[in-house]
């Protein structure tokens, strides 16, 4: 298993490995290119709308594409070069052309002066400027010169284009898993969750859910709003959502809940990191983030959270060129993706059963259920989770609900329920109560 893990794990840097020079942005082909190598590994539908389009309270920006930029001295050196790095031009930069001396060039230039070495990563998305971002130690050593400035870089209407990958499953009911595409070379905030989310995708178009798998590789917050006002009418089938970033580095998990707080997704995650075996934090809802504030604006308050590692802003590497290839290992990519598949465990195999003998324990013993092993604490486990499911199995608690109740593992619970099915002693409540809830909150919203 640890070996399976470790090659997965290494097939998800090379992933990351392969993506990381690309120059993304909220539009472009940078965006086009990553979902062109994204739909190598999955089947992935590309949609797109045109610039101007109103999207709620929002207007679809225009195309930005870039072909080179740089700084030249009076030598004609570059002191700053596209071509080496695409985290020094501020994204959606206009184009420029000009000669200036250094005190005019300033305050376009922007580095960090408690990181030296590292080079920022800027944006103007929705304010026409310009800008160049460089390490603090490169901007100290600028001599008084006159410099040649360059952003060939284009901005005119266009398309914002986003994938998606749908998966269907028995029922139309979907599970929504969001990333986003808009950062160039950053490998934890955007390329892990990129690569995560692209082989969960992969491994649930092996197998026949139980739900349908909708995955969206889109740009930050545009992305999300333009998609929601798209498929405003579509939205009510969406049962669980989790938005993946910040998967790639050895922080502790994070939960971020969804605006409702405790959704099944809320209780799915917090189940699985409480038995993972591995330190974690659970947040709160709050506006501000990443795409899980549109999915959970008030309009629409879909039961999305945010599971991630090492949350935004909170490591020195965030918006750096430190967040580099060397951040993101292997074995960290390969955990988070562990993390979010037993979390679709959860979400597939919940069930609510009713007892079928409810009047006192039935004999387990007589059917070769109840293990009387001294000493082994799996088979003394194994029947507790058994009468755990025995006793609460009255139509009105899934197995989620007893596993949480009783502090065990989901899958613990999932076996016992499965064994007690096949000796007749449960059979599964008419209608999936969890998802009733769902559905009506859905209901009483749209």
């Amino acid at each position: 298993m640890d070996s399976a893990r470790n090659s997965v794990g290494e097939e998800m840097h090379r992933f990351v490995a392969e993506l990381y020079p690309i120059c993304r942005s909220l539009t472009g082909q940078g965006v086009r290119e990553t979902l062109r190598i994204i739909g190598r590994e999955i089947p992935l539908e590309q949609r797109e709308v045109a610039s101007g389009t109103r999207v709620f309270d929002w207007v679809v920006p225009r195309e930005w594409n870039i072909r080179d930029a740089y700084i030249k001295n009076s030598a004609g050196e570059r002191v700053v070069d596209f071509r080496k790095s695409n985290l020094h031009v501020v994204s959606y930069s206009v184009p420029v052309k000009a000669r200036m001396r250094l005190a005019e060039l300033k305050p376009h230039l922007y580095s960090l002066p408690a990181h030296p070495e590292w080079i920022p990563y800027r944006t103007t998305y929705y304010s026409e400027d310009w800008g160049f971002c460089l390490s603090h130690r490169r901007l100290s050593e600028l001599p008084d010169d006159e410099y040649e400035v360059c952003i060939d870089a284009s901005l005119t209407d266009g398309k914002l284009v986003w994938g998606e990958c749908y998966i269907p499953g028995e029922h139309v009911e979907e599970v929504l898993i969001s990333c986003h595409v808009c950062h160039p070379s950053l490998c934890n905030d955007n390329l892990s969750g990129i690569a995560v989310a692209t082989r969960l995708a992969k491994e649930l178009a092996a197998r026949k859910p139980r739900y349908s798998y909708r995955v969206l590789f889109i740009p930050g917050t545009i992305g999300s709003i333009a998609w929601l006002a798209l498929n405003e009418k579509q939205v009510q089938r969406i049962r669980h959502g989790l938005v993946v970033t910040c998967v790639g580095d050895g922080g502790r998990f994070t939960y971020k809940r969804s605006r409702r707080g405790n959704a099944e997704i809320d209780q799915a995650v917090e189940q699985v990191l409480r038995h993972a075996g591995f330190a974690y934090t659970v947040q709160e809802f709050f506006p501000y983030g990443y795409d899980e504030r549109q999915y959970c604006s008030p309009g629409f308050d879909l039961p999305v959270g945010c599971l991630m590692r090492s949350p935004h802003g909170s490591f020195p590497e965030y918006h750096t060129s430190a967040d580099n290839l060397e951040l993101v290992q292997p074995r960290y990519l390969a955990e988070s993706l562990a993390r979010y598949l037993e979390v679709v465990e959860v979400l597939e195999h919940n069930r609510t059963y009713v007892n079928t003998q409810p009047k006192c324990e039935p004999q387990l013993g007589r059917r070769g259920l109840y293990q009387s092993i001294g000493g082994d604490s799996d088979a003394a486990r194994g029947n507790l989770a058994m009468l755990w499911v025995l006793n609460l199995s009255d139509g009105g608690h899934s197995l989620l609900d007893i596993a949480r109740r009783a502090d065990m593992p989901f899958g613990v619970v999932r076996n016992a329920a499965t064994a007690l099915c096949r000796h007749g002693l449960l059979r599964e409540a008419p209608q999936d109560t969890a998802l009733n809830q769902e559905a009506l909150h859905v209901a009483q919203i749209t």
